[in-house]
């Protein structure tokens, strides 16, 4: 994995006005993206997980600049596309590419394959005869692994796992640098998503490309993923390489989302962590700690004081009250971590 900075997010915001009144005017925000940073190398993957609502897939759509920014700097390949007028984003999209969660409403359904995976060859000008358009065809649905004689099928023709690999060919036909899967698997079956996890990974290595992981299914971002950003009502809470979060999560929302994953050996169990409350508004998000109101260690300071998000050691962030005490006062490093399990016999 190449240290080459690819992208690079700092303090992101993302506030939607909320109208109302007799006037119509702004009444409230929702704060749906509240001051997101984070980079992503040549060849890498960082997921970024949460809950439902915390603000991944908006973050997802900032960095592509499908709606206009609050604040902060999106840095592709060291040119800053967040303050750039539309007309200019047109040469940029071909750097960064998107395969979002529904393959079948993501393809339009009155074109073939062969004019789906045509058009960003033709809008960025990789190709100039027919014949050299129709072999990078040919070669697109080589890569994704599907016949090239099904280019001349309609999407309805195909299953959803098929569907997704033309999404993922129609990416890679731009030749990005980095690609933003939003959810890109959780429509999937099981069995389909390894399937699509493998090729995400293979395509990886074979073509050098950065991803953007965006999913809350953590089974599948422990097998595929180098680093990880835990968001929680529209802020990081979180980011470590894999090993580090999964083997010793610093922040208590992500030790409760590591277990509730699935046990993957039978007869075993994991010491669950359940969380009382619901997720805060993202319209009044709560003082101090955004996780209190949920916290099982919550204290006075969280209430009062907002964490925020440091390097607690060897490039593994939190932002938790927590990790500034004594290690042995810590209650996230004197207990198992919830990666671990016993047997019932245990």
């Amino acid at each position: 994995m190449s240290g080459q900075r690819i992208l690079e997010v700092s303090d992101l915001k993302k506030h939607f006005p909320i109208r109302g009144g007799l006037m119509g005017g702004t009444v409230g925000n929702v704060y749906a993206v509240d001051g997101v940073s984070f980079h992503i190398n040549k060849g890498e993957t960082l997921s970024l997980v949460g809950e439902s609502g915390c603000g991944k897939s908006t973050v997802g759509k900032s960095v592509l600049r499908l709606f206009p920014l609050t604040s902060g700097q999106v840095v592709l390949n060291n040119q800053r596309i967040d303050d750039m007028p539309a007309a200019s984003l047109r040469p940029i999209r071909k750097q960064i590419q998107v395969v979002f969660q529904d393959p079948f409403s993501s393809l339009n359904p009155r074109m073939r394959v062969r004019d789906i995976l045509a058009e960003p060859i033709k809008n960025f000008g990789l190709a100039k005869t027919r014949a050299d358009i129709d072999e990078r065809i040919g070669q697109l649905m080589d890569k994704v692994r599907l016949p090239r004689d099904a280019v001349n099928r309609w999407p309805h023709e195909f299953s959803g796992g098929q569907r997704q690999r033309i999404c993922i060919a129609r990416a890679l036909a731009a030749e990005p640098d980095v690609i933003v899967c939003d959810e890109a698997v959780s429509a999937l079956d099981v069995s389909v998503k390894a399937q699509i996890v493998n090729l995400l990974q293979d395509l990886q290595e074979e073509l050098g490309l950065a991803m953007l992981f965006i999913s809350h299914d953590l089974a599948i971002v422990e097998h595929m993923t180098h680093r990880v950003a835990v968001m929680y009502l529209g802020k990081i809470v979180e980011l470590a390489d894999r090993k580090q979060l999964f083997g010793q999560p610093r922040h208590p929302y992500t030790e409760a989302l590591l277990s509730a994953v699935p046990v993957p050996v039978p007869g075993a169990v994991r010491e669950r962590v359940v969380l009382t409350g619901d997720v805060p508004s993202p319209i009044r998000p709560p003082p101090g700690c955004r996780f209190h109101t949920r916290c099982p260690y919550a204290f006075d300071r969280c209430r009062k004081d907002e964490p925020v998000l440091r390097d607690v050691g060897e490039g593994h962030f939190s932002a938790c009250h927590l990790n500034d005490g004594a290690v042995a006062d810590n209650p996230l490093l004197n207990k198992l971590p919830p990666t671990a399990f016993r047997t019932e016999a245990a």
